[in-house]
């Protein structure tokens, strides 16, 4: 199946760029129409044999079995056969997808993926169900309401834990240095991350963390920008650690708050190699009339990056980076630089599939290698406090190789904290120090 061409007043196909989360889903959104599916070429041969196994099943089964509920499990083992981010969604889980993109829906709020074979969370997402009944990143899922996950795709497992405010699920994990697996009983909330916090440190040093890129991030920030630009900042930093990403438009109108306007923040190139660009886009004002500040486009800037900061967050510091806008600080991020295309179906239910790969504005890919910082700068876990497995793109099955670099040899594996205090944020206060430093070194008389 092919798509033809850009049309008006057709179904949106929706582009992903975010790995598979129980919490959100990256899109970028363009208005496409499908092209026809033609059964042509040798490849097709194969579904005389499909079709032949369809039709024994439904009429030898020792059970009858219902034809859609046949033709979605052969969809669902289709999809699962590709990269971990291309699935099937049935048309609940579909308009579950569609409500998400607003930052807002049912579920206990954490990220998911395989690793090894496993459903092993990535991180929970801070003042969620989940998060609050003690589920940590590193954490395998083996059961979900007591049925086994070791054959269960992404979605699948998705599905099963996101339901209507007030139901519960019973997760059971097993963590490292447990001897037993546990029960976790979670009740499902509305889940709203809100996208945005921002607070002024040492009177002068703005701080904005993004948790993901919603609908209204870049308005929000904008507000806080100016926010912070009334209280007389003379620096920023931007904490994208542990953000999955979100919707594109969004990553770019946020790119644009930070750089002048008409630079490349990413591009896409598919199969066909045919490239699109995406660009800072004009002055956007809060207030009709006014003239937006320049004030972000030139103060010191330092954006801090974990493993867990993934796809749009990774477009946003690639731009920053190649840009020479912002300083990277942190660890190497999670490393996932495919497009997902989210294509609607006839019967209400949607087909997500990887498309193309995305690259920063130097052209660097990132699929499955992510964002080496400037300025690295690892937590430590401090007293024997636990720590939990790293786990990136590269450790994903099936995952796309990187076209243009080689993937590293497989390290020792990599541990982070689980908790840690905003006191031992090392990489905040490293963060902090190197901008208190840009000002004084700023303020030092020129010899004479």
């Amino acid at each position: 199946m092919e798509v033809k061409k850009i049309m008006k007043n057709k179904r949106l196909i929706l582009i992903w760029i975010l790995i598979l989360t129980t919490a959100v889903s990256g899109i970028f959104i363009g208005r496409l129409s499908l092209g026809s599916m033609k059964a042509e070429g040798e490849g097709y041969e194969d579904l005389k044999v499909f079709t032949e196994v369809l039709s024994i099943v439904k009429k030898n089964y020792v059970e009858d079995v219902k034809m859609k509920d046949m033709v979605y499990g052969a969809i669902k083992g289709m999809l699962n056969s590709l990269d971990p981010h291309s699935g099937f969604m049935p048309p609940e889980a579909y308009k579950e997808m569609q409500i998400e993109t607003r930052g807002e829906f049912g579920g206990v709020g954490i990220q998911i993926g395989i690793k090894e074979g496993v459903l092993t969370v990535i991180a929970p997402i801070e003042d969620t169900p989940a998060y609050k009944a003690g589920i940590k990143a590193g954490d395998k899922i083996i059961k979900i309401n007591g049925e086994l996950t070791r054959d269960m795709g992404l979605q699948d497992a998705v599905n099963k834990m996101r339901g209507q405010k007030g139901t519960s699920v019973i997760i059971t994990v097993i963590r490292e240095g447990w001897k037993e697996m546990q029960d976790f009983t979670i009740v499902r909330d509305v889940i709203k991350v809100k996208s945005v916090k921002s607070k002024v440190i040492d009177d002068s040093i703005g701080y904005v963390k993004l948790n993901q890129f919603q609908e209204r991030t870049a308005s929000d920030l904008e507000a806080a920008l100016s926010d912070m630009e009334q209280k007389h900042v003379a620096s920023l930093i931007l904490d994208l650690r542990n953000n999955p990403g979100g919707l594109l438009n969004s990553a770019v109108d946020v790119a644009s708050q930070f750089l002048p306007s008409g630079k490349v923040v990413v591009y896409i190139k598919g199969r066909s190699g045919e490239g699109t660009e995406y660009r800072t886009e004009g002055e956007k004002t809060a207030e009709p009339g006014k003239e937006k500040s320049k004030l972000f486009n030139t103060i010191p800037m330092i954006v801090l990056v974990n493993q867990g900061s993934a796809s749009a967050s990774e477009i946003v510091a690639g731009a920053l980076k190649d840009w020479n806008r912002a300083v990277i600080l942190g660890v190497q991020t999670f490393g996932k630089g495919s497009v997902q295309s989210v294509i609607p179906l006839s019967d209400g239910s949607g087909l997500r599939l990887t498309t193309a790969r995305y690259y920063t504005p130097k052209g660097i890919s990132i699929q499955s290698t992510g964002i080496t910082p400037d300025i690295v700068v690892k937590l430590e876990a401090k007293d024997g406090a636990k720590e939990h497995p790293v786990v990136r793109e590269k450790d994903l099955e099936r995952h796309l190789k990187n076209d243009k670099s080689e993937e590293k040899p497989k390290e020792p594996e990599e541990t982070a904290p689980i908790e840690i205090s905003e006191k031992e944020d090392v990489q905040l206060q490293r963060a902090i120090d190197l901008l208190k430093s840009w000002k004084v070194f700023k303020e030092l008389p020129k010899a004479s």
